[in-house]
């Protein structure tokens, strides 16, 4: 009788710890229970929807074509005040920006395949669907960032110039000495690094993780005051105004959207960012990547390194700047001035 019981009991517990673990299936916006479809969107080549949103002057018209990333918890709306340029600085510039919903956020479907690659494949084919020409320009924020890090090992001969802004780093890229990495992984708070340590050992776990309730979970997603700089915490209030609403950046699903981002961030890549050659060997383009010294986020002591193995990304460190430095009044016309008009 005993050991029946016991049989019983270890298989309920085998079947409630499987539940937990295995996330529910997504509700792609369209489809039966789904949230609805607002936005335009392209049909990918394996079926899949992409939802972007155009800025600045008409495509027809613009000198430069920039396509924009969005960073973790976001989507198309989010682009800091990059898109919100004074409309003189815009046409000016005659410039075209385009923004769209990675997979699995606000209205993009979710793709359970998604790698740096296949992120680097939906801007090349979003980029042809809208008719932006040979080449054109990509920005990425944060977890952007790391979309660019794959359109300049992917579509190099796709880019006209490339930008990352404070883009996340993976603390796993073999090229980091081993002494630098665990230094700045212990600089996070304990709950984030057991997130990306669960993410990076056992993708498999990462929604439980993310959904139990014996254990903190991520401060990045629960966005705690503790991850932002000072300089981030006097520009919180006016950012969060602004924001996409949570409810609508996960509305197919938390799995598909932040953990997946998280899984795809920070497991195993299939190429280092610090192997990649110069894609404008004549200066015919330019790389910038920014960063500020007071990032709680993203390591500096880690971009430092990446780009002293890269001299030929043009790299700018903002003394006292945080992780959101691109809403300052003023830094999105710099950072875009400086890629399209080589401007320092």
């Amino acid at each position: 009788m005993f050991r029946e019981v016991t049989v019983v009991l270890l298989i309920a517990l085998l079947a409630w710890a499987y539940q937990s673990a295995y996330p529910p299936p997504p509700k792609p916006c369209g489809s039966l229970g789904g949230p609805p479809i607002t936005a335009p969107r392209i049909k990918l080549r394996d079926g899949r929807h992409l939802a972007y949103k155009e800025h600045g002057v008409p495509r027809e018209t613009a000198k430069y074509k920039v396509i924009f990333v969005h960073g973790f918890s976001g989507t198309k709306d989010d682009t800091g005040s990059l898109t919100n340029l004074p409309l003189e600085v815009i046409e000016e510039l005659r410039v075209y920006f385009v923004s769209f919903d990675r997979p699995g956020y606000g209205e993009s479907d979710p793709d359970p395949k998604r790698t740096p690659k296949s992120l680097a494949s939906d801007i090349e084919e979003l980029a042809d669907h809208l008719g932006l020409g040979l080449k054109f320009f990509v920005i990425g924020s944060s977890m952007g960032g790391q979309v660019v890090w794959g359109c300049l090992k992917y579509i190099p001969h796709r880019l006209a110039g490339a930008t990352l802004i404070a883009p996340v780093v993976n603390y796993w890229w073999p090229r980091f000495p081993a002494n630098l990495s665990k230094e700045a992984y212990y600089l996070q708070l304990p709950q984030d690094q057991w997130t990306l340590r669960v993410a990076h050992y056992t993708p498999c776990l990462t929604y439980w993780w993310n959904t139990q309730k014996l254990f903190p979970a991520s401060a990045v997603v629960a966005r705690k005051p503790e991850v932002f700089s000072r300089q981030d915490l006097e520009l919180f209030s006016t950012i969060s105004a602004s924001r996409t609403p949570k409810q609508k950046v996960i509305q197919q699903g938390e799995f598909e959207s932040l953990h997946r981002d998280i899984m795809v961030g920070f497991g195993k890549w299939e190429f280092d960012p610090m192997d990649l050659e110069n894609p404008f060997p004549n200066n015919e383009g330019s790389v910038h990547l920014w960063q500020g010294d007071e990032d709680r986020m993203v390591p500096v002591m880690l971009q430092r390194y990446v780009v002293q193995k890269l001299p030929w990304i043009h790299y700018h460190e903002l003394p006292g700047a945080g992780h959101l430095f691109s809403y300052v009044p003023g830094m999105s016309e710099t950072i875009l001035k400086a890629l399209l008009l080589g401007r320092k």
